[in-house]
């Protein structure tokens, strides 16, 4: 009996252990605005430059797209480039903002290609 108590509760801890939940992230979301929307050259130049974001340190992954146009009211299709960058800590998004292969992205590519730029930086728990 005693034994068969012993695996009850090891095996509801075993359960519970499996059932715990990711550390939280930080996702930093940058939706973008070509100055000229229709320019393909543009539109890959920043997806480029925004696929390079994975090698600077503390980025844990990279996602670069446009949007799914959309009949609903609800949905803001009206951005050219879409960015998310996934980081463990804020700290890692900070370094990340201050890296200057980020700054020399920004200056030499965004800037000059982009007329809007809206970032949303969000927990996921």
């Amino acid at each position: 009996m005693k034994k068969l108590l012993f695996l009850c509760v090891v095996l509801l801890f075993v359960s519970c252990q499996s059932n715990r939940q990711p550390d939280p992230r930080i996702v930093h979301v940058v939706l973008t605005w070509l100055n000229e929307p229709t320019n393909e050259k543009h539109r890959n130049m920043v997806i480029k430059a925004s696929e390079e974001f994975l090698k600077i340190p503390g980025v844990l992954d990279v996602g670069v797209g446009i949007p799914l146009m959309s009949d609903r009211d609800i949905v803001d299709d009206s951005f050219d480039v879409g960015i998310f960058l996934t980081f463990k800590t804020e700290e890692d998004l900070q370094a990340y903002i201050d890296h200057p292969d980020h700054q020399a992205t920004v200056k030499l590519i965004l800037k000059p290609l982009v007329k809007k730029i809206k970032v949303y930086d969000i927990v996921d728990l």
